[in-house]
């Protein structure tokens, strides 16, 4: 992505180890780039000489950022709340870990706990990997408990070791599985592009090539449910077609070498084309290909 002005040196750019990684890394791909790396390296290669790409913990992603020893990064909006440390968040990313639905931070309790509501953990122990964000949400509640750190498998903490967790879920499958009951949601989080405060705001190059990326970052996203479609049809069909056809613009139409005859394309939702093909059929469309799209940038 040339930009008009030339980046001092290499942004040293930081992805998401751990359940985000591959997501991220398939999400780049679709974006334009290549990604390459050893099964122990935190180094990855990439196709652009203007990145140098780090493996870091989300949950550190934020503050390393914020102190510079990254200048850019890719972590959930929840980690960035949780470290507290001061970024700029150049778009949000809406992908998640295994599905498109975004990670929640929610309170869960034994199926059979009398906690019902905030207000009944007064005095309570919780556990949680995000103290802060479970600290500032129960003062802003005006609730007394004590927030202890989780490393983890936090499920099996309840009842013996505390009285409720706070845990990242997307579908609550593992909460159920250990016989837990979601209380509350305390907020979503998708991934978000982050940079360095100072660098954003001081290096016109910087903001140029992140906003590039971002572009292409979105586009990707943008193209996961959609499909591109074209077709030939007679040009006297063409209003039935418009009527049937649900396109992001008005569909892009050709004349063809065959007098009479027109080429029709655009882009469309997949999960309707196995409804609208038989219908293009029925008004006269032949040759119809369905292809899929990388990007989508609106």
């Amino acid at each position: 992505m040339p930009a008009t002005t030339k980046l001092k040196k290499p942004l040293r750019f930081g992805l998401p180890k751990g359940s985000l990684e591959q997501p991220t890394l398939d999400l780049l791909g679709k974006a334009g780039f290549t990604v390459s790396m050893s099964s122990r390296g935190y180094k990855p290669y990439i196709d652009d000489a203007e990145f140098e790409l780090r493996l870091v913990r989300p949950q550190e992603m934020s503050r390393y950022v914020a102190e510079g020893f990254l200048d850019c990064g890719i972590t959930g909006k929840d980690w960035i709340a949780e470290n507290g440390k001061p970024v700029h968040v150049i778009c949000d990313l809406k992908y998640s870990r295994a599905t498109s639905l975004p990670a929640r931070w929610v309170l869960a309790v034994p199926e059979d706990s009398r906690v019902r509501s905030v207000k009944d953990l007064e005095g309570k122990r919780i556990a949680t990997e995000a103290v802060n964000l479970v600290r500032r949400w129960l003062r802003k509640h005006k609730v007394r408990a004590e927030v202890e750190f989780s490393w983890g498998a936090t499920e099996v903490k309840v009842p013996e070791l505390v009285d409720a967790i706070v845990d990242l879920t997307e579908t609550g499958s593992s909460l159920r599985a250990n016989n837990l009951r979601i209380v509350e949601t305390l907020m979503e989080s998708y991934p978000q592009l982050i940079v360095n405060r100072r660098l954003w705001q001081s290096d016109l190059a910087t903001k140029e090539k992140l906003g590039g990326l971002a572009i292409l970052l979105e586009g990707a996203l943008n193209a996961r449910t959609k499909v591109g479609l074209k077709m030939n049809l007679p040009a006297g069909r063409l209003d039935l077609l418009l009527k049937e056809l649900p396109a992001l613009r008005r569909p892009t139409i050709s004349p063809l070498s065959d007098s009479g005859w027109i080429a029709v394309e655009t882009v469309i939702d997949e999960k309707i084309v196995r409804e609208i093909i038989p219908t293009l059929k029925g008004i006269g469309a032949e040759g119809i290909i369905e292809y899929p799209l990388n990007k989508v940038v609106y």
